[in-house]
Protein backbone atom coordinates (compact mmCIF):
# COMPACT_ATOMS: atom_id res chain seq x y z
CA UNK A 1 0.00 0.00 0.00
CA UNK A 2 1.46 3.69 -1.21
CA UNK A 3 1.52 5.77 1.91
CA UNK A 4 2.03 9.69 0.69
CA UNK A 5 3.27 11.60 3.66
CA UNK A 6 2.09 15.47 3.84
CA UNK A 7 2.79 17.95 6.37
CA UNK A 8 0.57 18.62 9.61
CA UNK A 9 1.41 20.94 12.40
CA UNK A 10 0.49 18.64 15.33
CA UNK A 11 3.07 16.06 14.16
CA UNK A 12 6.87 16.28 14.79
CA UNK A 13 8.31 17.16 12.83
CA UNK A 14 5.57 18.88 11.17
CA UNK A 15 7.02 18.11 7.42
CA UNK A 16 7.72 14.58 6.64
CA UNK A 17 11.63 13.54 5.74
CA UNK A 18 13.18 14.30 1.98
CA UNK A 19 13.92 10.11 2.15
CA UNK A 20 11.83 8.46 4.75
CA UNK A 21 13.42 4.88 4.26
CA UNK A 22 17.40 6.84 4.54
CA UNK A 23 18.22 6.56 8.14
CA UNK A 24 20.57 9.43 7.52
CA UNK A 25 18.11 11.31 5.80
CA UNK A 26 15.58 10.68 8.82
CA UNK A 27 17.98 11.61 11.29
CA UNK A 28 19.58 14.80 10.14
CA UNK A 29 15.75 16.06 9.59
CA UNK A 30 14.42 15.05 12.99
CA UNK A 31 17.53 17.07 14.22
CA UNK A 32 17.02 19.93 12.37
CA UNK A 33 13.32 19.85 13.22
CA UNK A 34 14.59 19.90 17.15
CA UNK A 35 16.86 22.50 16.66
CA UNK A 36 14.43 24.67 15.64
CA UNK A 37 12.55 24.39 19.23
CA UNK A 38 13.30 27.06 21.87
CA UNK A 39 10.89 25.46 24.65
CA UNK A 40 10.40 22.47 26.04
CA UNK A 41 6.91 21.39 27.25
CA UNK A 42 5.99 18.80 29.82
CA UNK A 43 4.65 15.86 27.90
CA UNK A 44 1.59 14.56 30.81
CA UNK A 45 0.22 17.70 30.21
CA UNK A 46 -2.48 16.42 28.34
CA UNK A 47 -6.18 17.16 28.47
CA UNK A 48 -7.51 14.03 26.31
CA UNK A 49 -6.12 12.12 29.45
CA UNK A 50 -8.00 12.10 32.63
CA UNK A 51 -7.88 10.74 35.75
CA UNK A 52 -8.18 7.10 35.81
CA UNK A 53 -8.28 6.98 32.21
CA UNK A 54 -7.84 4.00 29.55
CA UNK A 55 -7.20 3.84 26.35
CA UNK A 56 -6.48 1.11 23.31
CA UNK A 57 -3.50 1.71 21.18
CA UNK A 58 -1.48 -0.14 18.52
CA UNK A 59 1.72 -0.07 19.82
CA UNK A 60 5.35 -1.74 18.18
CA UNK A 61 7.32 -3.09 21.49
CA UNK A 62 11.07 -4.20 21.62
CA UNK A 63 13.12 -6.44 24.14
CA UNK A 64 16.20 -6.51 22.15
CA UNK A 65 18.85 -6.93 24.58
CA UNK A 66 21.48 -4.43 22.23
CA UNK A 67 18.50 -1.86 22.46
CA UNK A 68 18.10 -2.25 26.03
CA UNK A 69 21.86 -1.92 26.91
CA UNK A 70 22.10 1.07 24.49
CA UNK A 71 19.05 3.18 25.79
CA UNK A 72 20.47 2.50 28.99
CA UNK A 73 23.12 4.06 28.23
CA UNK A 74 21.56 7.06 26.75
CA UNK A 75 19.39 7.17 29.49
CA UNK A 76 22.67 7.69 32.40
CA UNK A 77 24.39 10.07 30.15
CA UNK A 78 20.83 12.52 30.41
CA UNK A 79 19.64 11.65 33.65
CA UNK A 80 21.03 15.29 34.76
CA UNK A 81 18.12 16.86 33.27
CA UNK A 82 15.15 14.95 35.51
CA UNK A 83 13.35 13.56 32.94
CA UNK A 84 11.23 10.72 33.49
CA UNK A 85 12.72 7.25 32.28
CA UNK A 86 11.28 5.04 29.69
CA UNK A 87 11.46 1.48 31.75
CA UNK A 88 13.41 -0.92 29.27
CA UNK A 89 10.24 -3.35 29.31
CA UNK A 90 8.04 -0.19 28.20
CA UNK A 91 10.21 0.83 25.22
CA UNK A 92 8.02 1.37 22.24
CA UNK A 93 6.44 2.66 18.68
CA UNK A 94 3.49 4.29 18.65
CA UNK A 95 1.21 3.41 16.09
CA UNK A 96 -2.15 4.85 17.06
CA UNK A 97 -4.68 5.75 19.42
CA UNK A 98 -7.95 3.07 18.62
CA UNK A 99 -9.94 4.99 21.31
CA UNK A 100 -10.77 5.67 25.11
CA UNK A 101 -11.49 1.88 26.97
CA UNK A 102 -15.26 3.59 27.66
CA UNK A 103 -15.89 3.64 23.86
CA UNK A 104 -14.32 0.74 22.78
CA UNK A 105 -14.63 -2.28 24.76
CA UNK A 106 -12.22 -5.21 24.57
CA UNK A 107 -14.82 -7.16 22.36
CA UNK A 108 -14.28 -4.73 20.01
CA UNK A 109 -10.72 -4.89 20.03
CA UNK A 110 -10.96 -8.63 19.32
CA UNK A 111 -12.46 -8.19 16.46
CA UNK A 112 -10.44 -5.39 15.30
CA UNK A 113 -7.33 -7.73 15.74
CA UNK A 114 -9.56 -10.79 13.69
CA UNK A 115 -10.16 -8.30 10.89
CA UNK A 116 -6.68 -7.40 11.29
CA UNK A 117 -5.61 -10.71 10.77
CA UNK A 118 -7.39 -11.56 7.13
CA UNK A 119 -5.70 -8.58 5.35
CA UNK A 120 -2.42 -8.85 3.85
CA UNK A 121 -0.30 -7.43 6.08
CA UNK A 122 3.38 -6.36 5.35
CA UNK A 123 5.88 -8.75 6.12
CA UNK A 124 8.31 -8.33 9.01
CA UNK A 125 10.97 -5.82 8.41
CA UNK A 126 14.07 -4.79 9.95
CA UNK A 127 14.28 -1.15 11.11
CA UNK A 128 17.29 1.27 12.63
CA UNK A 129 17.07 3.21 15.93
CA UNK A 130 19.15 5.97 15.16
CA UNK A 131 20.32 7.93 18.28
CA UNK A 132 19.80 10.68 19.30
CA UNK A 133 17.05 13.15 19.04
CA UNK A 134 14.00 14.74 20.81
CA UNK A 135 10.48 16.23 20.46
CA UNK A 136 8.80 18.87 22.03
CA UNK A 137 8.52 16.66 25.07
CA UNK A 138 10.88 14.00 24.80
CA UNK A 139 14.01 12.62 24.32
CA UNK A 140 13.64 9.36 21.25
CA UNK A 141 15.70 7.65 19.02
CA UNK A 142 15.14 8.49 15.07
CA UNK A 143 13.71 5.35 13.22
CA UNK A 144 13.96 4.24 9.54
CA UNK A 145 13.07 2.83 7.10
CA UNK A 146 9.80 4.57 7.47
CA UNK A 147 7.74 3.06 4.33
CA UNK A 148 7.12 -0.64 6.19
CA UNK A 149 6.07 1.09 9.28
CA UNK A 150 3.29 3.38 7.24
CA UNK A 151 2.03 0.31 5.56
CA UNK A 152 1.02 -1.04 8.49
CA UNK A 153 -0.40 1.66 10.19
CA UNK A 154 -2.42 2.09 6.76
CA UNK A 155 -3.78 -1.50 6.92
CA UNK A 156 -4.27 -1.21 10.86
CA UNK A 157 -6.17 2.17 9.80
CA UNK A 158 -8.40 -0.07 7.54
CA UNK A 159 -8.95 -2.61 9.65
CA UNK A 160 -10.73 -0.06 11.94
CA UNK A 161 -12.46 1.84 10.21
CA UNK A 162 -14.12 -1.75 8.49
CA UNK A 163 -15.34 -2.35 12.13
CA UNK A 164 -16.87 0.92 12.60
CA UNK A 165 -14.48 2.46 14.99
CA UNK A 166 -12.77 5.66 15.09
CA UNK A 167 -10.54 6.26 12.13
CA UNK A 168 -6.84 6.60 13.43
CA UNK A 169 -5.02 9.92 13.03
CA UNK A 170 -3.62 9.74 9.08
CA UNK A 171 -1.29 7.73 8.24
CA UNK A 172 0.66 10.11 6.07
CA UNK A 173 1.25 12.55 9.03
CA UNK A 174 2.81 9.71 11.12
CA UNK A 175 6.62 10.10 12.38
CA UNK A 176 7.74 7.10 13.94
CA UNK A 177 10.40 7.19 16.46
CA UNK A 178 11.24 5.59 19.79
CA UNK A 179 11.46 7.27 23.26
CA UNK A 180 13.50 7.12 26.10
CA UNK A 181 12.63 9.71 28.47
CA UNK A 182 9.43 12.48 28.67
CA UNK A 183 10.02 15.67 29.51
CA UNK A 184 8.04 16.51 32.50
CA UNK A 185 8.40 20.05 33.14
CA UNK A 186 9.26 23.28 30.79
CA UNK A 187 12.73 24.38 30.47
CA UNK A 188 14.86 25.65 27.49
CA UNK A 189 15.24 23.23 24.99
CA UNK A 190 19.10 24.30 24.12
CA UNK A 191 19.92 22.22 27.94
CA UNK A 192 18.28 19.39 26.25
CA UNK A 193 20.03 19.34 22.82
CA UNK A 194 23.92 20.20 24.36
CA UNK A 195 22.47 16.79 26.54
CA UNK A 196 21.96 14.82 23.57
CA UNK A 197 24.13 15.82 20.59
CA UNK A 198 27.38 13.92 21.95
CA UNK A 199 24.88 11.11 21.57
CA UNK A 200 24.41 11.22 17.93
CA UNK A 201 28.07 9.78 17.78
CA UNK A 202 27.05 6.27 19.05
CA UNK A 203 26.20 3.45 16.33
CA UNK A 204 22.37 3.04 15.60
CA UNK A 205 20.71 -0.53 16.86
CA UNK A 206 19.64 -2.84 14.14
CA UNK A 207 15.90 -4.23 15.48
CA UNK A 208 13.54 -6.27 14.01
CA UNK A 209 10.11 -5.62 13.68
CA UNK A 210 7.76 -9.23 13.26
CA UNK A 211 4.74 -8.39 15.54
CA UNK A 212 2.21 -5.74 16.37
CA UNK A 213 0.33 -5.59 19.65
CA UNK A 214 -3.25 -4.29 20.54
CA UNK A 215 -3.24 -2.68 24.27
CA UNK A 216 -5.19 -0.89 26.86
CA UNK A 217 -2.68 2.03 28.20
CA UNK A 218 -3.33 3.68 31.14
CA UNK A 219 -1.00 6.74 33.19
CA UNK A 220 0.37 6.03 36.66
CA UNK A 221 3.30 9.14 37.81
CA UNK A 222 5.86 9.40 35.26
CA UNK A 223 4.46 6.40 33.21
CA UNK A 224 2.50 4.75 30.74
CA UNK A 225 1.61 1.07 31.86
CA UNK A 226 -0.47 -0.91 29.47
CA UNK A 227 -1.68 -4.94 29.02
CA UNK A 228 -1.30 -6.74 25.92
CA UNK A 229 -5.17 -7.34 24.85
CA UNK A 230 -3.81 -8.82 21.24
CA UNK A 231 -0.58 -9.85 19.49
CA UNK A 232 0.06 -9.89 15.89
CA UNK A 233 2.26 -11.93 14.31
CA UNK A 234 3.60 -10.28 10.76
CA UNK A 235 4.30 -12.28 7.88
CA UNK A 236 7.65 -14.29 7.50
CA UNK A 237 10.21 -13.29 4.65
CA UNK A 238 10.21 -15.30 1.72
Amino acid sequence: MTVRLVPHPASFPADPPRDPDNAWSVAAHDWHAFDQVTTMVNHWDRPNWGPGMRAGYWLLTFSSPLLVSHARQCQVRIRHLGFDEIEMQSMHLTLGRIGPASEVPLTQLRSLAATVRRQRLPHGFPLSAIPMTASRGAVRYSVAPWTPVLSLHAELAQASSAVGLPLLSATGHLRPHLGIAYCNRVLPASEVRAAIEPLRMLPPVQLFVDRVQIVEMWRVEGAYQWQVVEEISLPATA
